[in-house]
This record gives C-alpha cells, structure tokens and sequence, in this order.
C-alpha cells in the first residue's frame, strides 16, 4: 500500500482534472469543422476525445465528421484553424472543478511542490493557468510539447522528478485519464484517479491507480497524515 506520508512533489493533470476545458475545445472545434463546410460535434463528443493532445483531438473530430480518417493535407489545412480558434475561447467557458481553487493553495501552503504535466500545447496551458491565477502556485509546468514525448510516456513525470531531485517514492500524480495512470506507472510513481474527468467514457478505475477519488478535496486528505 502506498505510503502518501512521503510525498514532497506532485504532478497535475490540466483538463478534465483541474479545469473542465470540454466547453472551450468544443466550440473550438465546431468552428474549425464549419470553416472546412463539415458536419459539427457535440461537447459530449468532445469529452470523450480529449487527453492525448490537440492534434489527436481534432484528428477524432474530423474522423467523426467524415466518416473515415483525415488525410495529412485535411489535418494540415485543420490544425491552424482550431488553433485559431481555441487561442479566441481559451477560457470563455472553462472553469476549475469544484474544490480546486481551494486546496491547490493549501497544498502549497502546506510545503508541497506543484507541477502541471498536461498533453495540451505549452502555449495554452499557461495562459489558461493564469486566467484562473492559479498559475504561480505551480513551480513547473510542462505541456504536450515541451518535451520530446508526452503522457501516457513516464519522460515528463522523470523529467519532473530529475528536477526536483525526488525520488519515486516521493512523488505522485494526479489526473483523470489513463494516460495519467499509465504514465504514473511506468514512472513507478503513485497515482490517483479522479472520477470526474474525461477518460474516453471509461471508469477510471479500471486503469488501477493507487487510489480512487470523487472529489479534488479528498486529496488533502489522503495526504492529511502527513
């Protein structure tokens, strides 16, 4: 069993877990379809494609809305256009999920070292951090594009464990998705799964983390003992 005393660090997933983006990328989404004189998707569509990055986002959309898989020229012809768009709506109607604008501070307060480990594009992560001003209680953060490889690979969660000088049993990750779970894993650090994201309409559990949460503040006290 997992010994959550000892952890110093902890890594963030963004969307589904922090922030519920679904209704931002949605719109996103529909916009770019409709410049391309495509049929459009739904937010609950959208919900089940986000987690493995922008691009494979609108690679789903288009799949849906052609009926077959976009060739390179269609995505090529796609991508500037969401990009585009999203950059407009970046936080129009995204907002933090319930507790978190409550116990990120206090987990800051009480000594741990925060980091976002998210598969969007570095250049929206921040932005939407800081529109919620929750952006300088992270001492790191990493987008799908900051490294070399993104979730469910472990590099970013090494990455953040080389620059902190933790050790495995010190850190832990947090997210909504499989590839958060699986990228804890082959990190062989602990995870916990929250219930209320995205997840490609699976239960979470099903990717077996550490621990199982219906609520951002069960976090705090997970780590209560501490």
């Amino acid at each position: 069993m997992t010994d959550f005393t000892q952890i110093k660090g902890i890594a963030f997933d963004l969307d589904g877990t922090l922030v519920d983006s679904v209704p931002d990328l949605g719109a996103a989404c529909r916009a770019t379809l409709q410049d391309l004189a495509l049929s459009p998707c739904s937010d609950e569509q959208v919900r089940n494609w986000v987690g493995n990055g922008t691009t494979m986002l609108m690679r789903r959309a288009m799949h849906n809305s052609l009926g077959c898989e976009p060739t390179d020229a269609q995505m090529d012809k796609a991508m500037p256009l969401f990009m585009q768009h999203y950059q407009q709506c970046l936080n129009q109607y995204s907002c933090l999920y319930e507790g978190v604008a409550e116990v990120l501070p206090k987990l800051h307060q009480q000594g741990y070292r925060l980091a976002i480990v998210t598969n969007k594009p570095y250049k929206f992560t921040v932005p939407l951090l800081q529109s919620f001003g929750i952006a300088p209680l992270f001492s790191l953060i990493l987008g799908g594009d900051s490294l070399d490889k993104m979730k469910p690979d472990p590099l970013p969660l090494q990455h953040v464990m080389q620059q902190w000088q933790l050790e495995t049993h010190e850190f832990l990750m947090v997210g909504d998705s499989r590839n958060d779970i699986r990228a804890a894993k082959a990190a062989s650090v602990a995870a916990v799964g929250l219930t209320y994201g995205y997840n490609y309409g699976e239960d979470i559990s099903l990717s077996g983390p550490d621990v199982v949460c219906d609520h951002f503040e069960q976090i705090l006290a997970l780590l209560a003992s501490k």
